[in-house]
């Protein structure tokens, strides 16, 4: 995950409420594997981030919200704000397998998203292909950790990300992420939970 290397920032995401809204939503699409075909993000400006609301609808995610940014200019800002909620919550709310599969393939390795999906590298390459279809509770596994990828990404890079699943915490107990997710698990048990909080807790603050 290189793609974003932000080092400009235009109207309307001067303001780091906007920035940060902007540039989260940004990096949960690359970890859901929705940015593929745009090959840098180096800028900030409602251009290029309606560019990239365009590539997101594309998916099917939040289509009404990225047809009203198409038409939103730089100094309505309380219509950004609303349309970067409504972006945020559907990624939030929409499994992807078909994207998320190979996107997050690309960055962990087949064995360890196996591993933390609690499904074999056979199976993952099957559902990859879509030659059987994700069941249901693997797919919510699936997208929970990419949300946590698109929240690390700010931090680490793809290397860094997959040490984070396997360093022991001491806000876990001591455990690692890769150790508490792991089996049958669901994104809203206790332990994902604290984990996803974790990740939450690394910011990612663009240039000004």
């Amino acid at each position: 995950m290189n793609r974003i290397q932000i080092n400009s920032v235009a109207e309307p995401f001067r303001s780091p409420e906007l920035a940060r809204k902007a540039v989260g939503a940004i990096s949960r699409a690359e970890a859901m594997g929705l940015l593929d075909g745009i090959e840098a993000i180096d800028r900030l400006d409602l251009t290029s981030f309606q560019d990239i609301g365009a590539k997101i609808s594309e998916a099917g995610i939040a289509r009404n919200a990225m047809a009203e940014l198409s038409g939103t200019a730089a100094n309505q800002t309380e219509r950004l704000r609303s349309i970067l909620h409504e972006l945020d919550q559907a990624l939030l709310d929409s499994p992807l397998p078909e994207y998320e599969w190979p996107a997050l393939e690309g960055i962990l390795g087949a064995e360890l998203l196996g591993r933390l999906t609690g499904v074999s590298v056979s199976s993952l390459r099957r559902y990859r292909s879509a030659r059987r279809r994700t069941p249901d509770a693997v797919a919510a596994r699936l997208h929970f950790l990419a949300l946590i990828v698109g929240d690390l990404a700010g931090a680490y890079n793809d290397l860094g990300i997959r040490r984070w699943f396997e360093r022991k915490r001491s806000l876990l107990g001591g455990q690692a992420p890769i150790e508490i997710l792991t089996g049958a698990w669901a994104p809203e048990d206790p332990g994902p939970s604290r984990i996803r909080e974790l990740a939450q807790s690394l910011s990612y603050s663009p240039a000004t």
